[in-house]
């Protein structure tokens, strides 16, 4: 499997498609695998926290979930192919499960959102069997969790958690599982509820989905702050890559 290094962080160089291809036979073949969607915010989270860093580096793929890794790839000269998003990858997922009659479980979210979505993926994907969900206001070190997931034997576990809870949970607890696709979903729970609106396609297709958000949400301003850094740092890559 091919993958591109930026920071230190091992990209999967796939496209959606074949990301999704993959997964599908890990699922068939009762296999498990850990999902990481990354975006410079990750990046310069791991480049600043050893422990975050090593719980990325046990992850099964880790996918461009930003235009800046893609740029930044590009710069690299080990372009990636494109993004491939959590969102997109859980809309993707919620289509297959219903097609092959997937089990899936919802971990993350509040309580309320959890149910809002589960009653729109029994709506529109009625193939689906939710076998399990549980919010995301649990202790740290509560084993019920993981032990809930492990009797009910789900396909695929969404797990929206929010960076970097999602990424370290799955890393920490992945050696209790014999199978199941794990994948870090961000705020997928809320689209899916309702209760966040995904930016409109011609924000996305212009690349400036990460704008929409900034200005529904400007609280965010703080994180944007890791773009002129990932930036940096990816320049410093490339410079000492070349000397």
């Amino acid at each position: 499997m091919k993958q591109v290094n930026i920071l230190g962080i091992p990209f999967t160089n796939m496209d959606h498609i074949t990301l999704v291809q993959q997964l599908q036979k890990h699922i068939e073949n009762k296999e498990k695998s850990f999902v990481v969607t990354a975006n410079p915010e990750i990046v310069m989270r791991a480049h600043d926290d050893s422990y975050y860093m090593d719980c990325l580096q046990r992850a099964s793929y880790i996918t461009a979930d930003g235009i800046g890794i893609v740029k930044a790839s590009q710069l690299l000269k080990a372009p990636l192919p494109e993004r491939v998003t959590g969102y997109d990858i859980m809309m993707e997922f919620l289509e297959k499960a219903n097609e092959n009659n997937y089990r899936i479980y919802l971990l993350g979210a509040r309580e309320e959102t959890l149910h809002r979505a589960i009653k729109n993926i029994n709506i529109d994907y009625p193939n689906i069997e939710v076998v399990g969900h549980r919010n995301g206001y649990f202790t740290w070190n509560d084993s019920s969790v993981a032990e809930d997931i492990k009797e009910k034997k789900p396909d695929i576990v969404f797990v929206a958690l929010g960076v970097p809870k999602q990424e370290r949970w799955i890393a920490e607890n992945f050696s209790n599982f014999d199978r199941g696709v794990f994948i870090c979903v961000g705020g997928s729970i809320d689209v899916v509820a309702g209760d966040v609106k995904r930016a409109p396609l011609r924000w996305q297709n212009m690349n400036l989905e990460w704008l929409y958000r900034l200005l529904k949400q400007p609280s965010r301003w703080k994180r944007m702050l890791a773009l002129p850094r990932f930036a940096y740092q990816v320049f410093r890559q490339r410079s000492d890559s070349q000397s």
